[in-house]
């Protein structure tokens, strides 16, 4: 199974077409990446991937497919969409016309009118989501809108125990998570759920 691709992106349409080595790739992607890949065109990429097959497999023409993403925690939030009966794959990425924190914020905040007012998704099926993924989607909430460089990779473990942390201490979701992007802003590192919970409170009393 291929989970990787990096190459040279050489079109940019509903898909991307990658040239890595001798071969050139299709990868499908869905609209918030590619909006992050526009300006991008002759440069080297790098897109985290799902595989799967599409076709009849009572005709025996399977075709594989790769749909990619800007980094893990996309990925890992595309299969949680599509984990949801009534979704599936095609759907999913149809759908994700917005960035995944937008997508996740909406889930948590059990916001039916934002999440059925993306592309095939009605408002029977935004329930249903919500019902599956709205106590799984703290961590992709929280999601800077850069990628974290290698050494920050714990904080974001860091970062979704503190966000429930202050959930236990009464905070609502929305002002949980404005505490905690206002200290991952700063851009330094946090040990532990103490730490982080630490500089919140000291934050305020300044």
């Amino acid at each position: 199974m291929i989970t990787r691709i990096t190459g040279r992106l050489i079109r940019l349409d509903s898909d991307a077409v990658i040239a890595a080595g001798a071969f050139e790739y299709e990868v499908f992607i869905p609209e918030f990446v590619r909006r992050q890949l526009q300006g991008k065109i002759g440069e080297e990429v790098s897109l985290r991937t799902i595989e799967y097959l599409e076709g009849n497999p009572a005709r025996g023409n399977m075709i594989p497919r790769m749909i990619g993403f800007m980094s893990e925690a996309e990925r890992e939030f595309f299969d949680c969409i599509c984990s949801v009966d009534g979704v599936g794959v095609k759907k999913a990425l149809r759908a994700m016309v917005r960035p995944v924190r937008d997508v996740a914020i909406a889930i948590e905040e059990q916001d039916i009118k934002q999440l059925s007012a993306l592309p095939g998704i009605g408002a029977a099926l935004a329930e249903r989501i919500i019902a599956k993924l709205r106590r799984r989607m703290a961590k992709f909430a929280l999601m800077i809108q850069r990628e974290l460089p290698p050494e920050f990779a714990a904080d974001r473990g860091v970062f979704n125990d503190a966000f429930e942390a202050l959930l236990t201490l009464g905070h609502t979701a929305p002002e949980a998570r404005q505490k905690i992007e206002q200290v991952a802003a700063d851009g330094k590192k946090y040990k532990s759920v103490e730490d982080v919970l630490e500089e919140i409170y000291r934050s305020q009393q300044k």
